[in-house]
């Protein structure tokens, strides 16, 4: 069987999906790393909404996905951005999300760590900002899960420098009952988080990152590193205190971030990790048995297919996220939250087909072609 796709520089070609998808069975976690998925939330398509409206959410479908990801061994990383935090999820949605996949995941035993942010208040007074992450992590908390305090835009719109970043995490952090995971997100995923920890130099910002991650090491169990530079997340883990992890956040880095070196490695809490999630688990497990190389082999081919989505503006790569989601057969349509699947052409949503279709990751492939032909016809393409 053969599928049009749109060819570079107009016009169609003709591309053989693959048939014979390798089986990647449900497994226990990875053992020497912990490996979290930033997990995608699955709107509801019979709602009557606007982009700029409340998001309508297909809770059981986006928890059947959480149970897919904890299934093959990973954590989920809950109402981070690629559950469109602040990009069409609001807090109140975002609140729903949290209560809800927290209770399943205590149902079915899976790991879960949980967004707090600010994303309620669009501008404020620090005194502002900090009431309203207190809000967001006391509904973490209290839904059981592990808290990570995001990056906020309220706080990047408010801070004067440094020392405000200093006062409104030291005061977060001495508060949380449990240690908690640092989200340094960088602006190429969220344009109005530049110049965050007080500047937009990244060597000073880094040294006030680090500042604050050393008056409340008790407190942090992490960092997550979304900047996209591997030598910066290298250089920013041989520098954290004893005990505290680095999770890596780089979607075009990361096998070589997880793999590591002989100073250390990093732990995962991915956005990629939604549609590999099944390959990826395959991957870490492998590197538990010392297998590195073997690890490389599966995880190095995905690369291409990461920057591809990630490519920018990369911070519309949840489209393609549930573009493959859909394709996979996890979920029945493909609407997003916001109407974002209208964010990414015809040719890059194409060739996220194509590219995942060659790393074998969708378990039924004569649906995913099917599902492909029906988007394409809709745009015009011939059968």
């Amino acid at each position: 069987m053969t599928i049009l796709l749109p060819a570079p520089g107009g016009g169609v070609r003709a591309y053989e999906p693959r048939t014979d998808p390798p089986a990647l069975a449900p497994a226990g976690p990875p053992a020497s790393r912990t490996v979290f998925s930033a997990a995608h939330v699955v709107a509801d398509p019979y709602a009557d909404t606007t982009p700029d409206g409340p998001a309508a959410v297909d809770w059981d479908a986006t928890l059947a996905f959480r149970r897919h990801l904890w299934a093959h061994g990973l954590g989920v990383a809950e109402a981070m951005d690629t559950a469109q935090r602040g990009m069409g999820l609001d807090w109140a949605g975002a609140a729903g999300l949290i209560r809800r996949s927290a209770a399943e995941a205590r149902a079915v035993g899976g790991r879960i760590a949980c967004g707090a942010g600010t994303d309620q208040l669009a501008h404020g007074t620090l005194a502002e900002v900090r009431a309203a992450y207190e809000e967001q992590l006391a509904v973490v908390e209290e839904s059981g899960a592990q808290a990570i305090l995001m990056a906020s835009r309220a706080l990047a719109a408010t801070a004067t420098g440094p020392e405000d970043y200093l006062d409104v995490y030291g005061h977060l952090l001495r508060q949380a009952r449990e240690p908690v995971i640092l989200h340094w997100l960088g602006p190429m995923f969220d344009p109005a988080l530049d110049g965050y920890w007080g500047s937009a130099d990244l060597d000073a910002a880094t040294e006030t990152f680090l500042d604050v991650i050393a008056a409340h090491p008790d407190k942090v169990d992490g960092v997550k590193v979304s900047l996209l530079d591997a030598r910066r997340e290298v250089a920013l883990r041989r520098r954290l205190p004893d005990g505290v992890r680095c999770y890596t956040g780089d979607d075009f880095h990361y096998p070589e971030l997880i793999e590591g070196d002989e100073q250390g490695f990093s732990h995962a809490l991915l956005g990629i990790f939604d549609p590999l999630g099944p390959l990826a688990a395959r991957a870490v497990r492998t590197l538990d048995t010392g297998d590195a190389k073997g690890f490389r082999a599966l995880l190095d081919p995905t690369v291409e297919l990461s920057r591809h989505l990630f490519r920018p503006p990369t911070r519309y790569y949840k489209t393609g996220v549930v573009l493959l989601a859909w394709l996979a057969g996890h979920q029945d349509h493909f609407t997003m939250v916001g109407g974002l699947q209208s964010a990414r052409s015809l040719p890059h949503l194409a060739r996220a087909y194509e590219l995942a279709d060659g790393l074998g990751l969708f378990p039924d492939p004569a649906l995913a072609e099917s599902r492909m032909k029906s988007l394409l016809t809709v745009h015009g393409v011939p059968r």
